[in-house]
């Protein structure tokens, strides 16, 4: 029998706990719950949990900077659930190892989506892998992709964007993050430059370029591959 996954939830709101762990619990999953970051930090250093969920409204100190402090030794999937919606306070978030946002209220069949997601990004993939999506196949040895078994003609640059953002499947990765690593430091504010680039892929990969399925666009903050 093989034991379930242990989240850790650490959100002050015992009610928001309450209901989460009703939620994950009839899904499979074991919960440890947590009121504070100090709390919360000393749980997932004594528990391992395979996922953290953390709000960033904490009584006794910022979520963010119990984010930044978790990613000192955490290399785990960290899902953010909290009221704050601003771009500026997402893409914090992001920036400093948050895995994916959701803002408060969302809906439970998102979250566990979400957390099935992150859980299998943070699995790993094997050595030369063939990430496949249905109709659309990204070979990471080959530097190739295929939609609907037919080779897609891409330039380096596109295979080394698409190919990220695959590996990174369901999960918000910023403009700035992807310019850092598919182009270099030099171009993190060339935002306009890999909507260029996001556009061109768009007409290759998407059945429906101006509906996309597979290159989501996440307003402000970056892009999404798949749901």
């Amino acid at each position: 029998m093989v034991s379930p996954e242990n989240i850790l939830i650490i959100d002050d709101e015992l009610q928001i706990r309450r209901l989460l762990e009703i939620t994950l619990s009839a899904n499979g999953y074991k919960i440890s719950g947590a009121a504070t970051g100090k709390e919360g930090l000393l749980i997932a250093a004594t528990s391992q949990p395979v996922l953290i969920l953390l709000d960033l409204g904490l009584p006794d100190t910022d979520g963010l900077d119990v984010l930044k402090k978790l990613r000192e030794w955490y290399l785990k999937p960290i899902i953010i659930l909290s009221v704050r919606s601003s771009e500026e306070d997402i893409v914090k978030a992001l920036d400093n190892g948050a895995n994916d946002y959701l803002t408060q209220p969302f809906r439970t069949g998102e979250l566990l989506a979400r957390i099935r997601v992150a859980i299998r990004q943070s699995q790993g993939t094997p050595e030369n892998p063939i990430l496949d999506f249905g109709s659309l196949t990204v070979d990471l040895a080959n530097h190739t992709a295929r939609k609907n078994n037919e080779l897609i003609k891409l330039t380096s640059t596109e295979f080394s964007l698409l190919a990220l953002l695959a590996k990174n499947e369901g999960r918000v990765l910023t403009h700035q993050y992807i310019l850092k690593e598919v182009w270099g430091m030099g171009y993190i504010e060339q935002t306009q430059y890999l909507r260029v680039f996001i556009a061109q892929l768009r007409k290759k990969v998407e059945d429906d370029p101006s509906k996309p399925k597979v290159l989501n666009t996440e307003s402000g903050i970056g892009y999404r591959f798949g749901s």
